[in-house]
Formats: structure tokens, sequence, C-alpha cells
């Protein structure tokens, strides 16, 4: 599971940085710290959830070169795609709403787009976290870039939790049960 963000304290609290806050809440509630992995470009960790191991992924590449730290990690762990999920924020969903995917384009989103080129295939998950829309494309990277209004964190952040509840299914490969849990669509 890769979380997309940017590093550094500048990016933490942006909207950019809600895949970073969701294996974040994740190391946290089963105590395990992330590392620095040069190797994968990236800040690492590992955990074992209901027999399963997960390994968990920031990239510190900052968010357009996300792939480069997923392809990495794929190929150390010969992990397929089709094993990877991508949380990232999502500018066409309302502020809190998931929305679990397989496949596709990248829908302008540079980490997507990036993860795509490396790893030579669409075929991954993705996990999208709606973070809203400024309403006029010229307003969004500043938009990206900035910490969500009181409302709208909390919004994102019980969508994390509710994320997080399913993790054991995601790690055992039950994507689709965590979909329908969720009350999501494939789109």
């Amino acid at each position: 599971m890769v979380g997309l963000g940017n590093p550094g304290p500048r990016y933490e609290p942006t909207r950019h940085n809600v895949g970073f806050w969701l294996v974040d809440r994740i190391a946290a509630r089963h105590a395990v710290a992330f590392r620095t992995e040069t190797r994968l470009h990236g800040l690492a960790c590992r955990l074992a959830v209901d027999g399963g191991d997960l390994r968990l992924l920031k990239p510190t590449t900052f968010m357009n070169h996300s792939g480069q730290a997923v392809a990495a990690m794929a190929r150390y762990f010969a992990i397929p795609p089709e094993r990877i999920l991508v949380a990232h924020d999502e500018l066409d969903l309302p502020p809190g709403s998931l929305r679990l995917k397989f496949g596709g384009g990248h829908a302008g989103h540079n980490g997507l787009r990036d993860t795509i080129q490396q790893l030579g295939s669409r075929d991954f998950w993705r996990l999208r976290i709606g973070i809203g829309h400024p309403g006029d494309k010229a307003q969004v990277v500043g938009y990206v870039l900035d910490r969500p209004n009181r409302d709208d964190e909390q919004r994102i952040l019980d969508a994390i939790d509710a994320a997080d509840e399913g993790l054991s299914e995601l790690t055992g490969g039950a994507f689709q049960r965590v979909m329908n849990r969720l009350h999501v669509r494939a789109t």
C-alpha cells in the first residue's frame, strides 16, 4: 500500500498528502515506524495484518515522481501491479468520499501518471480519497497544496478511519468486498 504525498513538514497538513495521512494512520495503529529506505526512494514499514504481510510506502520523491518509489518497491519485493494499492487525493470527489478503483487512467493526477509510467501498467488498485475541487481549474495547484478547512479535514479523517477499518480485507486481497462494504462502486 502506497500513500501518495509530498515529503516535509510544509506539506504534511495539505490536501495533496491525504495518501500519507492514511498510511500514517495505519502505521500508528499497528505501532510500527517508518524508516528511510534509500533503495525504495521512500519511507517504508512492514506489518502483519490478520496473517497477511503488508508493506506501507511513503515516497520521498515528491508527488510528480511517485512512480519511481512505487516501481522500486514492486521490483524489489516482486509485487505484481494488481497487488498494489495506491491511496491518493481526488479532486473529483467531495471531501471525505472514498472510491476504490482498479485500473484506468490518471485523470490528470501527476502521481498516478508517473506510477503508471514507471510500473508500465495501469492495472493496480487506487483508493481515491475525496478532497473536493476549488471550482476553478486555475486554483487547483494552490488548493491541493493548502490545508483543508476544519469541516473538510474532519470528513477526510473520518474517511481514512473507514478505509483503515477495511485493512484486513485489503491485505487478504478482498478488494471487491471492501468496495461493497464502503457502498462504493468501481469507477
